[in-house]
């Protein structure tokens, strides 16, 4: 199903880079499903939204897990690879600018997670405002970025094209840690969590690679 697809920039590349995405080596993508994963498998039983589904990566895990799924992406590139993952025949795959309102009700989700999507989204405060607008009271929003340090010293999500081997750099905007957290509480959720995030090997004075923030709606 489509609902709103955005032809810009971000959407263009993410439909390029969906062919390779799973095969090329990408230690945040790998680092993302673990931060996922290492959450309390509760959060994830009623009704989840997803928001940057990609190529499905966490839709499958999600899927047996949750009562319903809608998971949201711009790219339909991506999507078309989330599709065949085994276990999602349930979940609702929906193309959709998540800048714009999203096609779903009120209060329609006890879950929402989101991943690797918002460094890519300028208006921080639509977002959380739409994320709150469809989360029932007393649920929960889970949100995992590339770190606002990492971006500092220039990180941000690249790609090797498939045809011309040349790393392509996807458009992001920095967004600080307090920027996060202002939106979200002017939304009405309060933060339950937070996490940084670290490769496996990386030493204790490494930056970060990761940040996650849990939200519970009030």
């Amino acid at each position: 199903m489509t609902s709103q697809g955005p032809s810009d920039d971000v959407t263009r590349a993410y439909d390029v880079w969906a062919d390779v995405y799973d095969s090329q080596p990408n230690a945040t993508r790998d680092l993302d499903a673990a931060v996922v994963r290492a959450q309390d498998p509760a959060l994830f039983q009623g009704d989840v939204l997803e928001l940057g589904a990609g190529t499905g990566k966490n839709t499958e895990w999600l899927a047996p897990r949750a009562r319903s799924l809608l998971a949201l992406d711009g790219s339909e590139g991506m999507l078309q690879r989330a599709r065949q993952r085994p276990g999602v025949e349930r979940v609702r795959f929906v193309q959709h600018d998540l800048r714009t309102p999203w096609p779903t009700p009120d209060g329609s989700h006890d879950t929402l997670i989101c991943n690797l999507v918002l460094e890519h989204i300028e208006d921080l405060p639509f977002v959380f405002s739409e994320a709150r607008r469809v989360v029932r009271p007393g649920g929960h929003f889970l949100v995992c970025e590339l770190h606002p340090f990492r971006q500092l010293q220039g990180s941000q999500a690249r790609f090797e094209h498939p045809e011309t081997r040349e790393t392509q750099r996807v458009p992001a905007y920095l967004h600080d840690v307090s920027e996060y957290l202002n939106a979200a509480a002017r939304a009405g959720f309060v933060l339950l969590q937070a996490g940084d995030w670290r490769d496996s090997e990386a030493p204790r004075t490494a930056v970060p690679r990761l940040l996650s923030l849990l939200w519970r709606a009030v």
